[in-house]
């Protein structure tokens, strides 16, 4: 029997997820509160590794699935393999495996659309830290101490990184500058 899945994410953890397939029946639904920066997701991996052939899984938006082309088009090229159709909601596009060129044109004028918004996002980011380190107001992320010291405590007692970053609830990036 087929399962209606959904796949929800934003950015940050402070993010609301509830806009997103709003109304639908889901069957289950896998939520990532991350970057869409690559595919190296928690809930996203859950969710390669939980469909099956006949499932149907709803998002959003494309730009929620992938940030990069080729990161959308390997995913939904592994999604059609598999039989797993893709509906996408805000773009009213659906990838069932069968080729329609059409949908395949909007698919990747609009991934690439969401790719270059990323781009120009990074950028401005690094102008504004640039502005800000010229006029001396940025002096980088604050070190949360504590949470340093308790990364350092798990470390000593065994934990190896990746136990650490999700016990913490931080990104193992974190727990490399703490033990650097």
């Amino acid at each position: 029997m087929s399962a209606q899945i959904g796949y929800i994410r934003v950015s940050t953890v402070e993010q609301n997820t509830a806009r997103q397939l709003l109304n639908l029946k889901l069957d289950k639904v896998f939520t990532d509160k991350c970057s869409g920066k690559d595919t190296n997701r928690p809930a996203l991996t859950q969710l390669i590794e939980f469909s099956r052939e006949g499932d149907v899984i709803h998002c959003h938006d494309i730009s929620r699935m992938a940030r990069s082309t080729e990161d959308l088009l390997r995913l939904i090229k592994e999604f059609t393999a598999k039989n797993i159709t893709l509906k996408f909601h805000k773009e009213n596009l659906t990838f069932d495996g069968s080729n329609n060129p059409l949908q395949q044109l909007m698919m990747t004028i609009l991934s690439g659309i969401y790719q270059f918004e990323r781009a120009m996002i990074l950028e401005r980011q690094r102008e504004g830290i640039e502005i800000a380190k010229a006029k001396g107001k940025y002096r980088g992320k604050r070190v949360n101490h504590k949470l340093h010291d308790q990364i350092r405590e798990l470390y000593a007692q065994g934990h190896n990184k990746t136990q650490i970053a999700k016990k913490l609830g931080c990104v193992r990036a974190t727990v490399y500058k703490a033990l650097s």
